[in-house]
């Protein structure tokens, strides 16, 4: 059936609204699966929201999943963490987080992905009074995939050209601090290196390419080259902490002490902490507990210190 044979009919769903949510014992109030944009022709695009139990809305927390911008989910956290524990720490700390979708790169290449993240952004503004949050400060983290599109939410708030059109449209997609756990900052200096034959030898084909390959396949140069955070640091760039461990082998510590320089040059406020012999996803740490910690203080410290 057509539009002209629906009176009254303004088409498809861009997004949906929130709905009501679940309390746990602890009183934070969840709201799952929240439609934030409909991209026509790929699944919905979904996102979860924690609201801790406090006086006044809490200052929110967006969360970007890893995978190889392949695989992965919103609800999991990499294996060497326990189930939750980010977001349990981020709800203890007085934070509200957000856990998003992103379409992968088989299913659209850059910039999809920075769109679909920019949209869960807006989505949450737009609905902060429904959610209960407070999204005049909003924060960004992800670890690996998530960790490189959250620097890139980051760099990218005062362009209007990498919005995209998908979900809410209108409010800001701009955030006041990043957390980027060893994510990709230069596609340019990124090794092109196959996984280790053990590893290569469990894997399904397309992941035996190397995964930023697929992100930028078919791009001109000037597409592919916003595809590194590298390439969108300015002056007026929020606050950064980066974390990576110095044997990452998949991500190499390199990535993210170039993204620390470029910050510093440009005058932008930077921590950058090498997490001594570990690899990927904090493989080999004996401290993934602290490195928690720490990226959680440093997010309360600059969304809710900030309103004191």
């Amino acid at each position: 059936m057509s539009t002209t044979e629906t009176p009254g009919w303004a088409g498809p769903a861009r997004f949906l609204p929130p709905a009501e949510p679940t309390r746990r014992d602890d009183g934070a109030r969840h709201f799952p699966g929240l439609t934030y944009a409909v991209a026509f022709g790929y699944r919905p695009l979904q996102l979860d929201v924690w609201v801790p139990d406090t006086p006044a809305p809490a200052p929110l927390v967006v969360w970007v999943h890893g995978g190889a911008w392949m695989i992965g989910d919103r609800r999991e956290l990499p294996e060497t963490l326990r189930p939750g524990q980010v977001f349990d720490a981020l709800l203890s700390a007085g934070l509200a987080v957000a856990t998003i979708d992103y379409r992968f790169t088989l299913e659209a290449p850059f910039p999809a992905q920075l769109h679909d993240a920019k949209a869960a952004v807006r989505y949450l503004r737009s609905f902060a009074g429904e959610l209960g949050v407070d999204t005049t400060r909003i924060g960004v983290m992800g670890e690996s995939a998530g960790g490189h599109l959250a620097a890139l939410v980051g760099l990218t708030g005062h362009r209007a050209d990498p919005e995209g059109t998908l979900g809410v449209v209108g409010p800001s997609s701009a955030v006041d601090v990043v957390v980027d756990w060893y994510g990709v900052s230069d596609l340019d200096t990124m090794p092109r290196q196959a996984p280790p034959p053990e590893i290569a030898a469990r894997l399904p084909e397309e992941l035996r390419v190397p995964p930023e390959d697929h992100l930028v396949a078919g791009l001109t140069d000037a597409t592919r080259a916003d595809a590194s955070p590298v390439t969108h640091v300015t002056a007026g760039a929020p606050p950064f902490l980066l974390l990576h461990g110095t044997a990452d082998w998949l991500v190499p510590f390199a990535q993210s002490a170039r993204l620390a320089t470029a910050l510093r040059e440009a005058g932008v406020p930077v921590e950058f902490e090498a997490v001594d012999g570990a690899g990927h996803i904090w493989e080999g740490s004996d401290d993934v507990d602290g490195i928690v910690d720490r990226s959680v203080r440093y997010l309360a410290d600059a969304l809710i210190g900030a309103r004191a």
